[in-house]
């Protein structure tokens, strides 16, 4: 027999996607701007490995879209970028949940230098190149950060019993 438990506190997952967005646009100094994080790759990540059966490619792809409009970006370019996160997560799922946390890191530094390389892609076909290294540096201060953001959210659903 299945019994299917009733959503609780599914608000608070789109509540971090909220803060996650804030995060990605609120003011660094200019020499920290190519460390900024990849905070909703990070937040898509925790919450596709989390809720795989409410978090996937619709969330990424919606999620990116509201992020090109964010940035003024062309319109789909982060829903790519976001979406192609979402798929390689969602292949490597069983594995990720597995694995110590320190190999997480490097599976998702992985994930996320490959994210910004389709983005380095994307951008040299728009015409807005960017240096190479500030496209690499997001993904190391984002794998970087997994363990502090997966504690703390784990915890947080854990807490809300967020399912």
């Amino acid at each position: 027999m299945v019994s299917h438990a009733p959503a609780r506190n599914g608000w608070v997952v789109w509540l971090t996607f909220a803060i996650g967005m804030l995060l990605s646009v609120s003011p660094l100094p200019q020499f920290m701007e190519i460390f900024r994080p990849l905070w909703l790759a990070l937040l898509l990540t925790f919450w596709i490995l989390a809720l795989p059966h409410k978090v996937g490619m619709t969330t990424a792809w919606m999620l990116g879209m509201m992020e090109d409009v964010l940035y003024g970006t062309l319109l789909g370019q982060n829903a790519l970028i976001l979406s192609l996160i979402a798929f390689l997560v969602m292949t490597l799922h069983q594995r990720l949940r597995m694995f110590p946390i320190w190999q997480q890191c490097l599976v998702l530094l992985v994930v996320f230098g490959l994210a910004q390389l389709a983005q380095l892609w994307l951008s040299a076909l728009t015409g807005n190149r960017q240096p190479t290294l500030a496209l690499v540096l997001p993904a190391l201060v984002s794998a970087l950060l997994w363990p502090w953001v997966s504690y703390g959210l784990r915890g947080l659903r854990k807490r809300l019993r967020i399912n």
